[in-house]
């Protein structure tokens, strides 16, 4: 099987996927805008060839690299970098080579946050209201059906980059005053705990595996107002979650790829769509699967890959949790007391790539334990600031 693999080097964990790739048969075919030196050696390794391109934006450049890697390896069989950055240009890849996965048809399902509503009520799950609006007088159209708060965000795109709340008149022209020259879907606000459907499904849609995490805010929120966040796995996932959880992969007609379906529970018994990204949830996450439930999901999904392989053993044995630090906040305790007090429960420290870390914080404390009161005491440990 050749595997094509856009900009393998970022994130930098993601060189498990292909290492994995390889282990599983295939040839790792590399395209990337780091000279090949520069690659780590683990990455290096697990490479069949790699192509170098100045800019992976460059569309020309990329078709060339996939010419070559089809004149010397014969056809692709997958193409892919699981990073949400780049979604389109693979579709438009996948297009032009014939290859299985998401096309240039379908691709504004999984990108536009106004055709996502359309996928989310065919799954039979609530939806925010709201709509695209070009001009001040739609949004006060809209406002006067919802009232405010309204969050303003790009219909295409990643992450909370430029997602704003408007708390009154006085913000709603402010915005429109700067607003980026971009499509920007506005919604109202919708108050509620944020849980997300995570996992990889087969080639039928059916979850390989599966689980569900909750945060402490929003991205909107940690990014906006430059907060740590926490996050967590469950060890037990709520009935009507897991239900409508795979109702979406059916609607998003999710086939051998990772997803992350994003969730506001406003009730016990009632959840309201946020969002859906067909790529791996952000951040250190696919490592917290494999903590949380002792497990491989790099070699699980170069399997399903490679060899069609579905039967995946697991229990959610642990509670696995992410907590962030920001430079500029004053902690309480050390780096040392987190250790010295709870170093048993950790299992991964990291430093934050600066492009994610508006979103994860400077520093990412990853640990894990059966109790959530345990999990919770070591957040606020984390967390606790003299101010």
């Amino acid at each position: 099987m050749n595997v094509v693999f856009l900009s393998p080097h970022f994130p930098p964990q993601y060189f498990r996927f292909c290492m994995n790739l390889k282990t599983a048969g295939a040839n790792v075919l590399g395209i990337g805008d780091e000279p090949y030196d520069s690659l780590s050696r683990e990455l290096r390794s697990a490479l069949t060839e790699y192509y170098r391109v100045d800019d992976l934006h460059d569309y020309d450049a990329l078709l060339r690299a996939c010419g070559y890697f089809t004149h010397r390896y014969g056809k692709i069989d997958r193409l892919d970098s699981l990073n949400e950055y780049w979604l389109r240009t693979e579709a438009r890849l996948r297009d032009d080579f014939n290859i299985f996965g998401i096309h240039s048809r379908e691709i504004d399902s999984i990108r536009c946050k106004s055709h996502m509503k359309t996928k989310f009520r065919e799954a039979g799950v609530p939806v925010a209201r709201g709509r695209v609006v070009q001009t001040i007088q739609e949004a006060r159209a809209l406002i006067n059906e919802t009232g405010y708060p309204v969050i303003a965000k790009p219909d295409d795109g990643v992450g909370a980059i430029a997602t704003y709340r408007l708390e009154d008149e006085a913000d709603l022209t402010a915005f429109f005053d700067t607003k980026p020259d971009t499509d920007y879907i506005m919604e109202e606000f919708i108050s509620g705990s944020i849980y997300s459907f995570d996992g990889l499904a087969d080639r039928g849609g059916n979850p390989v595996f599966h689980t569900v995490h909750t945060f402490s805010q929003g991205i909107m929120e940690t990014v906006n107002q430059a907060r740590h966040i926490y996050y967590y796995s469950l060890r037990e996932i709520p009935a009507l979650l897991e239900e409508i959880g795979r109702e979406c992969l059916r609607a998003f007609d999710v086939r051998e790829r990772f997803f992350h379906i994003e969730f506001f529970q406003t009730a016990a018994d009632r959840y309201v769509s946020l969002e859906v990204n067909m790529r791996p949830p952000g951040g250190y996450t696919t490592d917290m699967f494999n903590y949380g439930c002792n497990i491989d999901i790099y070699r699980i999904w170069a399997e399903l890959l490679v060899h069609n392989r579905t039967a995946v053993d697991y229990t959610r044995d642990y509670h696995c949790c992410y907590a962030s630090r920001k430079f500029n906040r004053h902690y309480t305790y050390s780096h040392e007391n987190i250790l010295t007090r709870y170093g048993a429960f950790m299992v991964m420290i990291e430093k934050v790539p600066g492009v994610f870390s508006s979103a994860l914080g400077d520093i990412g404390y990853i640990f894990r334990s059966e109790s959530l009161d345990e999990i919770l005491e070591i957040v606020r440990f984390i967390h606790k600031t003299e101010e």
